[in-house]
């Protein structure tokens, strides 16, 4: 039998599914997603994937447990249909926040969504930019994790900005905000932030020097940008010049967009892994498209051949 890719997509994320097909030179396959009259999710695939590499692309995005639950019927649904392997394309991994027990009687809410996918079927993943790089280590399948660092690095290269330092809004961010610098050829602060609860930033300290300064904060993803926008203010109350923040995944929970608007940012720059509406593209927020890297992922994964290629510092999107 005759090798087959087949792409299909969830309904979290279909931009980038469609642009990941273009990119490959294909089309979406052909996919029943409907809802019960009671809410419940009905999947059927509309075409044979027998014997084929199914590729499923979903991102776990707002509305955040729907896309979930989404993807796991339509892994089963593959499965069942005698899929040769299942492979999940997830732009962005949903419930990565809580990867450790940072108190009593909590959950490891990544380690459940591994299993989720793991027990469902799927037989690999292709992620980007997951909260904490340890996660991988909570499947049982392979998982090709890629970056959008390089993709955020070659766009504020080209803004050719003067006197540059890379700004991490905490410690925990500190080795791939020291990345993005090198990439960049300049420094690096730091800040102290502290949590006293859910989405509740403060920041504390900033080591480094920002005054007079072009800062480029980054992130891996911003939800209501109430740390983003807290540090913005302390980097301009240091004297810094300008601030640009830059992130992978833009998940803006309300009021983010509100905040944003409201802080010193001269442009916010996240990547497609999470859709942002049209009319949020006027303002400061800029998105840059990462179907590119996913689509030569995809394509090394069928072809078993090397992901990691995608990470070589001569590699051209």
């Amino acid at each position: 039998m005759d090798r087959r890719m087949l792409l299909f997509s969830g309904t979290a994320n279909h931009p980038i599914a469609e642009q990941i097909a273009k990119q490959l030179g294909t089309e979406l396959g052909n996919i029943k997603i409907r809802h019960f009259a009671n809410g419940e999710i009905y999947v059927r695939f509309l075409e044979s994937v027998r014997g084929a590499d199914v590729f499923l692309i979903q991102s776990i995005s707002a509305p955040v447990n729907e896309s979930l639950m989404e993807l796991l019927i339509m892994i089963d649904a593959a499965k069942r249909a005698s899929a040769g392997r299942i492979i999940v394309v997830m732009p962005h991994y949903g419930y990565a926040r809580q990867d450790k027990k940072s108190a009593a009687r909590e959950p490891i809410t990544a380690k459940l969504v591994a299993d989720l996918v793991s027990a469902a079927g799927a037989d690999s993943i292709i992620t980007m930019d997951l909260h904490q790089g340890q996660i991988q280590g909570f499947f049982d399948i392979p998982v090709n994790h890629l970056t959008a660092l390089g993709i955020l690095a070659d766009y504020f290269a080209s803004l050719k900005l003067e006197d540059m330092v890379v700004v991490s809004p905490d410690v925990g961010r500190a080795k791939a905000c020291k990345k993005l610098s090198d990439m960049l050829g300049c420094d690096l602060a730091i800040m102290h932030k502290g949590r006293p609860d859910h989405n509740l930033a403060e920041i504390n300290h900033v080591i480094g020097d920002v005054e007079g300064k072009t800062c480029i904060m980054t992130d891996d993803m911003v939800d209501t940008a109430g740390s983003i926008t807290e540090g913005t203010r302390v980097l301009n109350a240091k004297g810094a010049k300008a601030i640009y923040v830059g992130a992978t995944h833009g998940i803006f929970s309300p009021p983010a967009f509100e905040r944003i608007e409201g802080a010193p940012i001269e442009q916010l720059v996240v990547t497609n892994t999470i859709p942002v509406p049209d009319e949020r593209l006027t303002g400061k927020i800029k998105v840059l498209s990462v179907a590119p890297m996913f689509a030569r992922a995809i394509g090394a994964v069928y072809n078993y051949g090397s992901v990691s290629d995608l990470f070589d510092p001569d590699f051209q999107l």
